[in-house]
């Protein structure tokens, strides 16, 4: 059977580190004064440091997605020498593209300007890097491509910035709300979400010389038959649960309510996130694929905060597959919650440090709160 193989990494990361006392400054103050919510959060992620795409002395954007994610693809040609004019097939996956229409993979061909080549993007939050791997992974293996590029992609800065809160924040001021800050479903995530891209080379065999990682299986999996919306961007959540978009709402209620906000409902996420992104789907996979704790020598799990490692440790224990603390690997500290990127940049700062050793094992976790989707990937390194 034909394999495929991750025989190159890349990341772009914009402009040097915003450390914790610097993010208010660089994303902007919301009202008359500083957020309240900031340094709970910052304490419970366990976040020092992170990049935004905002120049610190002018305020004015430094990248778009698209060009963010074309300097990772560029990065990576540049490290592994692999040609742009050779790409049969381009993926990329991103919560937040710079525009609605036209979709997100073919501007990132266009600021690339590399010949014809199969461009395709996938949708979702968190878990839309690795749809964007699955899609190249099967490409190469299934010789429907001879190599193919697929990037993990963020631009969160952009929708952060203070002067997209500031009419709401002037609105609950004027009906003298009881609490005239942004809510916290809001506020909380300012502090929590950041920028970078990532992109991964797949090929049907390893370069020679290389770290190369074979990509055994990927699988994907969706709680939302029994789970509801819990992290939203573009609607407003109604009482009921349901989600009314954008489009129903008028060009003044898109400021007033902060409507293209990330919204996320912490309750729901704390309830919920071990069992349904972890435990159950874990299970499954543990029968179908015959895991085994003393075969995995790497977890890279996907964490928004280290708020969630113990409850992801209990979860791992309880169903059977106890991975010791010191095989995971995690550049959270440092790197920031670049959603959809996250996976790449890890896999990226492993691949590179020269600590993985033939034939050892990875078993990647990438979980989305939206409503509760997750993804498993297991590597070899080859």
């Amino acid at each position: 059977m034909s394999e495929a193989f991750i025989t190159a990494t890349a990341v772009a990361l914009p402009n040097a580190p915003v450390d914790n006392e610097s993010i208010e400054t660089v994303l902007g103050q919301i009202g008359a004064r500083p957020s309240r919510a900031r340094l709970i959060v910052l304490r419970q992620n366990g976040i020092k440091s992170r990049h935004y795409a905002i120049d610190p002395a002018s305020g004015l954007p430094t990248h778009t997605n698209a060009s963010l994610t074309a300097e990772a693809i560029r990065a990576l040609a540049q490290k592994s020498g692999f040609a742009l004019d050779s790409l049969r097939c381009l993926v990329t996956g991103t919560s937040m593209p710079d525009q609605i229409m036209p979709n997100h993979g073919v501007m990132v061909h266009g600021e690339l300007g590399n010949p014809a080549c199969e461009v395709v993007s996938t949708a979702g939050i968190c878990l839309s890097g690795l749809t964007a791997l699955k899609y190249a992974w099967l490409a190469v293996k299934g010789k429907d491509a001879e190599n193919a590029v697929a990037t993990g992609s963020e631009l969160s800065s952009a929708i952060l910035r203070a002067e997209h809160f500031s009419v709401e924040s002037a609105a609950r001021v004027e009906a003298l709300s009881v609490h005239p800050g942004i809510a916290f479903e809001k506020d909380f995530l300012r502090w929590m979400l950041s920028d970078g891209a990532g992109a991964f080379l797949v090929e049907p065999r390893p370069r020679v010389g290389q770290t190369n990682l074979r990509i055994d299986w990927i699988e994907l999996s969706s709680a939302a038959h029994r789970l509801p919306v819990c992290m939203h961007a573009g609607s407003e959540r109604n009482p009921d649960g349901t989600l009314t978009g954008w489009a129903r709402f008028s060009p003044r209620q898109w400021a007033e309510k902060s409507v293209f906000a990330v919204k996320q409902d912490v309750k729901l996420l704390d309830r919920n996130i071990g069992e349904a992104t972890l435990g159950n789907p874990l299970s499954a996979l543990i029968a179908r694929h015959r895991l085994k704790v003393e075969e995995i020598d790497w977890f890279l799990p996907h964490m928004s905060s280290y708020y969630f490692r113990s409850p992801l440790a209990d979860v791992l224990a309880r169903i059977g597959l106890p991975i010791p603390s010191d095989r995971w690997f995690t550049n959270l500290e440092t790197k920031g919650n670049t959603g959809s990127a996250s996976i790449y940049i890890m896999i990226d700062e492993l691949r590179c440090s020269g600590r993985l050793a033939p034939g050892e094992r990875l078993l990647c976790f990438v979980p989305e709160s939206g409503r509760f989707s997750s993804g498993f990937m297991h590597l070899t390194v080859a």
